[in-house]
Parts: structure tokens; C-alpha cells; sequence
């Protein structure tokens, strides 16, 4: 019984990845079709998602914004510190799961200071524009009267208080439990959560501003003093705008003004025969993978190409679900985890060459999988250390990473991530059922 519900996942897990990795229209036997896209919708709350594959802009081009700091009121020796803090926000807002391959670099012309910033798969610009020139600037007033404008001004009606964006942990978009519109939650730091009790425990039955770039966002009525430090912007926000502003507030404040001069579409770095080129060349590929493996092992090749196969979609899957901007250094890192993707598969299978000499055959195919675990763990933890290193989290200046090496650093880690799953769940429980009811109906 517990085969056959293993068995289950991995069809039903192998039916939904190829579901979500086909494209938009494909045919079939000559008959056009169309893949719906996901949409669900439960009372107030809809959840609407496009399974597109996102390319970079060697593949399929994007926007490039120009964007001029203002640095007149920066020292002179603490202007290319403020240069860089201001390429680090603007490279968190545009990239906030390093995964987009967006691209920030600073730049001087004719003596002013700039920041250029290219966007893959993008043509209409302005909302990444918005996000971008935004200063996301929040603060937090005591209100002696509710104002009836919704702009925030230096007038009696507010106290400022020294609860800042500075003291903002993180910012995520939640739905209200009460009216069910899109909220946002913020979490302060310790010091933050410790000034905002002390701000509504003073104000209890009064109203607090939030104020984000001169703007009230809201203006809750504090009902009791809040410890923990967790605070919920509501209003009459759309689900776009609450996650701007959360994204805008999670990348930091701008340092300095920018303004944006200039504004530029363009087109892919690669023409469209090398992309042709390389998705015939990924195809060879994985059609002399899979030859291989069945005519060194056989039929125990032929599971390991169905665990091939699973890996493919599943993969595909991952990458329109993230998403991750795919470019050429990111199919390269598809194409190396492919070749990796069956090495596990060799090990135990000339472990089980071995072990069926001395043992029953359902015997030596789990000593096969349990003495080639420790190998495998090994080989693939040391490349994920590799690609951590390449992918570079951090940020460190000592070994900074652009765009398309983190392409191939997220690509071939996530390939190895599912390699294993692959390798060892896939192919381990076919095997399972396959191997062991052979050797079971020849007893």
C-alpha cells in the first residue's frame, strides 16, 4: 500500500510540474490549446498567476532608466559612500529575491553622478520607475487633531515622534481579518518595537498617523498599548499598492534625491539564432544523457531516465513559479545540473552491480542507495557551497557577483537541490517497485 501511494505522488507531482511548465499555447496531434492560468477566488480574496518563463535581457531585452543622484548636500568625502548605499537600495527594490537579474551599476558623465539600472523582460517601465524614485521615508505622528487633508504638513495637529522607518525589521502585505482588503504588516527591531509600545501606551483612544513620503498612509485609533513590536497599516489599498510599498519599505530609504533622466528600451544582446542554437544544443544534450544511462545500465537506465524526465519539469516548474529571470549563464547552470542530475543514479547503480553479486536483489539495490548516499551528500554539498559563494547573499565587496553569475549560481543550485530529490526519491521508490516485484514473481 505504501508503494502505491509513493508511486501516486510522483505521477501527481510529475502531472501538475508539466502542467505548469507547458507554454501558453501549445498543439497538440495539430490542435491548438490553450493553458488557463490559475485563478482562485475565495470570498474577498482572489489569487490570479501567469505561468510565464521570465528571460533576461540577452534573451529577450527589457528597459534601461538612467537615473541622476543629487549628492549637493553630501560631503565631498562621504559621496561615493552615499553612491553606494544608494545603488544597494535601489538594487534591493528592483531585486528583492536575487533571483529578477536585474542589473545596478553607478556612473559618472560630464561630472554628475548616476545610477543605471537595467530591467529584463520589461518594456512598460513606469512602475518600477515609481518604486525606484520613491524616498519611503516612514514616520510615525501623535495626532492632537485629525487633519482633513491627506497631507502631511508641519501644523500643530502633529507630534513627531522619534519612530522612524530606521526602526522597520521587515514589511509584508496580509489581508485584514475584519474587511478582508490587502493590510500591511510591519515588524520593528527590538529598540523599534520598545518606542512603539511607549507611543500607544500615551495614546490610548487617540489616533496615530503613518506617514510615508509626506503621505498619511493611516491613521489607527490605538485601543490598547501594543507589545511585540507589531504594527498593521490598513486602508483602502489595492493588492499592487500594498506590495509596492512593502517592497519599497523592505529595500530601505533612499540616501539621496534621484531624478530620472533618461529612459531606453532595448532589445536582446542575443540574436535568435544563438538561442535557437542553444535550446537544440540543451536537447542534445539531454537526449545523450538518457542514451548513455540505457546503454551502460539498461533497464535500470531506463528509471533513471524516467527520474531525467520528472527532474525536467519539475525544474521548469520551479522556474516560472519563483520566478527566476532565466539568461544564458542560467541555462548553462540547467544544463551542467542535467549531467549532475544522473550522477547519483551511476554511483548506486555501480554500487548494485556489486552488491547483487553477494546479496538477494532487493537487499543489494538498498545497500547500493546507503552506501552511495555518503558520496553523493559529499560531491553535492561541496558545489552547493560553490554556488553560494558565486551567488554571493551577502554582498561582499570582496567577491561581488553580477547578475548572470548568480543566474548560474541559483540555476545549477536549484538543479542540484532537485537532482537529489530526483535521484534519491524518484528513482529509489520506482526501483523499489519495479526491481523488487521482478525479483519477487521469479522467486
Amino acid at each position: 500500500m505504501k508503494k502505491i501511494w509513493l508511486i501516486s505522488f510522483i505521477f501527481i507531482l510529475t502531472l501538475v510540474t508539466t502542467y505548469i511548465s507547458l507554454p501558453p499555447n501549445f498543439s497538440i496531434f495539430g490542435k491548438n490549446i490553450k493553458r488557463p492560468d490559475l485563478y482562485l477566488k475565495i470570498g474577498s480574496f482572489t489569487f490570479s498567476r501567469k505561468f510565464d518563463l521570465k528571460m533576461g535581457l540577452d534573451l529577450a531585452g527589457g528597459s534601461q532608466l538612467v537615473f541622476e543622484a543629487d549628492l549637493t548636500q553630501i560631503p565631498n568625502d562621504k559621496k561615493s559612500t552615499a553612491l553606494d548605499s544608494l545603488r544597494g537600495v535601489i538594487e534591493r527594490r528592483v531585486n528583492p529575491s536575487g533571483v529578477s537579474e536585474a542589473t545596478v551599476q553607478t556612473s559618472n558623465f560630464e561630472g554628475k553622478d548616476r545610477i543605471i539600472v537595467e530591467l529584463p523582460g520589461i518594456s512598460d517601465s513606469k512602475e518600477a520607475i515609481n518604486i525606484i524614485g520613491q524616498t519611503a521615508q516612514l514616520s510615525f505622528y501623535e495626532v492632537m487633531e485629525v487633519p482633513a487633508t491627506k497631507v502631511a504638513s508641519a501644523s500643530a495637529q502633529f507630534i513627531p515622534t522619534d519612530l522612524t522607518g530606521a526602526d522597520l525589521k521587515t514589511a509584508t502585505v496580509q489581508f485584514d481579518n475584519q474587511t478582508g482588503k490587502p493590510a500591511i504588516s510591519l515588524q520593528f527591531t527590538d529598540s523599534g518595537a520598545k518606542k512603539f509600545e511607549e507611543i500607544t501606551g500615551r495614546n490610548v483612544g487617540k489616533p496615530v498617523a503613518i506617514v510615508l513620503d509626506n503621505t498619511i498612509l493611516s491613521q489607527p485609533v490605538v485601543s490598547e498599548k501594543i507589545i511585540g513590536g507589531q504594527a498593521q497599516i490598513s486602508g483602502s489599498f489595492t493588492i499592487e499598492e500594498a506590495k509596492k510599498i512593502t517592497l519599497q519599505l523592505n529595500g530601505g530609504v533612499l540616501p539621496v534625491p534621484v531624478k530620472l533622466v533618461q529612459e531606453t528600451t532595448i532589445g536582446a544582446t542575443l540574436g535568435a539564432e544563438s538561442v535557437n542554437q542553444s535550446v537544440l544544443a540543451g536537447f542534445v544534450g539531454i537526449s545523450m544523457v538518457a542514451l548513455f544511462m540505457f546503454l551502460s545500465y539498461g533497464k535500470l537506465g531506463l528509471v533513471a531516465d524516467v527520474g531525467l524526465i520528472v527532474f525536467g519539469v519539475i525544474t521548469l516548474a520551479l522556474y516560472k513559479l519563483i520566478p527566476i529571470t532565466l539568461t544564458l549563464p542560467g541555462i548553462a547552470g540547467f544544463m551542467l545540473s542535467i549531467g549532475m542530475a544522473v550522477d547519483s543514479n551511476i554511483l548506486i547503480f555501480e554500487r548494485f552491480k556489486e552488491e547483487k553479486l553477494i546479496r538477494s536483489i532487493p537487499d543489494a539495490l538498498e545497500t547500493s542507495f546507503g552506501r552511495a548516499w555518503d558520496s553523493i551528500r559529499d560531491a553535492n554539498i561541496a558545489t552547493l557551497v560553490t554556488c553560494f559563494i558565486l551567488w554571493n547573499p551577502l554582498d561582499w565587496s570582496i567577491l561581488p557577483s553580477s547578475g548572470p553569475v548568480r543566474g548560474f549560481a541559483i540555476t545549477l543550485a536549484l538543479g542540484i537541490a532537485i537532482s537529489l530529490f530526483t535521484g534519491i526519491f524518484v528513482s529509489r521508490n520506482l526501483l523499489r517497485v519495479f526491481i523488487n516485484e521482478r525479483s519477487e514473481t521469479k522467486n
